[in-house]
């Protein structure tokens, strides 16, 4: 059994949230840089993970006598995972806790909420641009600028979203941000969360983690 549990993932992927809170935690990974998009630049990955997706974790648990492979495809919830693993730790909001409840809830609001209209307008406007369909991708545009008044009010008086401190749901909310940046989607990004997602990036281990995927990557692309 290995200690090291493993990531893969595409540089600048939702993956990056996972590879965030490792740094953030000081937890060591195997991090596997896939190039995009992994289903067809890298069919041998449907045989590990038949989804095609990224990120997958894979983390070896129990031990040698009674061994168990945890296997999962949800960043927030592999980031909240890492987040917990060396638990107790400041990044994840305890049972008991104030603000329990919405650290739940704001984890869980970035990807069903934030990040899927991003996913769709990244298909219909700028991966299959050319196919007709930029008016359905400009119609989920506008659906994740009005589902961002969530986040806006709770931080109107907050510099983090739960418990007064930074929390593995600042990352899973905050890439959706990053992503919106990157991908056109910046234009209907309210002040405020522009000046909280700044606070974020600032973060060294974010930094780290930027830095540790695009090493990861340009030794993919490198030719042997």
């Amino acid at each position: 059994m290995s200690d090291t549990p493993i990531l893969y993932t595409c540089a600048g992927s939702r993956g990056l949230r996972c590879t965030w809170a490792a740094e953030e935690v000081g937890l060591d990974i195997d991090l596997r840089i896939l190039p995009f998009p992994p289903r067809f630049a890298a069919p041998d990955y449907l045989k590990i993970n038949p989804l095609g997706t990224v990120p997958l974790f894979i983390d070896e648990l129990g031990d040698d006598l009674t061994p168990y492979q945890s296997r999962m495809t949800e960043s927030c919830a592999i980031a909240h995972y890492i987040g917990a693993r060396r638990g107790p730790t400041p990044f994840i909001v305890q049972v008991g806790e104030c603000d329990y409840a919405e650290y739940l809830d704001f984890t869980y609001h970035a990807d069903a909420t934030l990040t899927f209209p991003q996913t769709v307008y990244m298909r219909f406007s700028v991966f299959e641009k050319d196919k007709g369909w930029g008016e359905a991708g400009e119609a989920y545009a506008k659906w994740f600028y009005k589902r961002l008044i969530k986040i806006e009010e709770r931080l109107e008086e907050r510099d983090y979203l739960c418990a007064d401190r930074f929390t593995i749901a600042d990352i899973c909310v905050g890439y959706a941000l990053i992503l919106a940046g990157k991908v056109g989607l910046d234009e209907g990004i309210p002040d405020s969360l522009r000046a909280y997602r700044e606070r974020l990036t600032a973060r060294d281990a974010y930094k780290r983690a930027v830095a540790r995927e695009e090493a990861a990557l340009k030794a993919l692309e490198r030719p042997n």
